[in-house]
């Protein structure tokens, strides 16, 4: 239940479905000044949530920085977080989103000998399609770039960063991995999960990745010309800190 009613909740907090539903008001409400006060707070969403500038402002604030390489000492291994890829069944390909960032780091940690085995934890996040579990994929794709199966373990079966952590310390304890642990996962998702892990008592260090914010810029069209992404962004942003808050309230986190 906790889980379909996270889903719905990233629905409903959505910048765009405040737009939509203010654009609503502004067409069909009867009274004439509540029609233009949302079509004024409509045309303000919409200019506030696709400024470039002021996103990456929030997203500054909110992300943990990158980690250089130098800082880094060897880990007995890299936690990585799913949410990267589906697939392809008419292709059979895997396909990638942004958050293969999160993989394709760990690998190269994995190459340099920073991380010594990489720990994979996802399963499915689909309401509709509980059975598409993305462990097995990431597994595949190993396989194919030559990785040893002795050097990763896979865990399919979570649905959400709290289930991340819980499983994953099953499977260290099943195992007997013990040692200190990178977490490797998105710079905005990193705030929830370390805080995931350290509850169950998982102690890790952050390797942030695929950081939304970067280098602040005072150029004509980061500031002033609307950027529809930037909505997009806004609306992952705000559910991440909204799932920080509700995971501490349930205790979670």
């Amino acid at each position: 239940m906790f889980f379909v009613l996270s889903k719905l909740l990233q629905f409903l907090i959505g910048p765009l479905t405040w737009i939509i539903i203010l654009l609503f008001f502004s067409l069909f409400a009867k009274d004439i000044n509540f029609k233009k006060k949302c079509l004024q707070w409509a045309f303000i969403f919409i200019l506030f949530f696709s400024n470039a500038f002021i996103f990456n402002e929030f997203a500054r604030a909110w992300e943990i920085p990158a980690t250089r390489y130098e800082s880094l000492k060897q880990y007995d291994a890299g936690i990585v977080l799913g949410g990267m890829m589906t697939y392809d069944k008419e292709y059979d390909r895997l396909q990638f989103n942004r958050g293969a960032d999160r993989l394709l780091q760990a690998i190269e940690l994995y190459k340099r000998g920073i991380i010594k085995k990489i720990i994979f934890t996802g399963g499915s996040g689909s309401v509709l399609h509980p059975d598409e579990r993305e462990g097995p994929l990431v597994e595949r794709y190993l396989l194919t770039l030559g990785i040893p199966q002795t050097d990763f373990l896979i865990e399919s079966e979570s649905k959400n960063t709290h289930e991340n952590a819980v499983l994953t310390k099953e499977l260290l304890d099943k195992e007997n991995v013990k040692g200190n642990f990178l977490l490797i996962t998105s710079a905005f998702h990193m705030r929830r999960s370390l805080a995931c892990f350290k509850t169950v008592g998982i102690a890790t260090e952050p390797y942030s990745t695929d950081r939304y914010s970067g280098s602040r810029k005072f150029e004509f069209d980061h500031l002033f010309i609307p950027d529809v992404s930037a909505i997009y962004d806004f609306s992952n942003l705000i559910h991440e800190i909204v799932g920080f808050i509700t995971y501490k309230i349930v205790g979670y986190a």
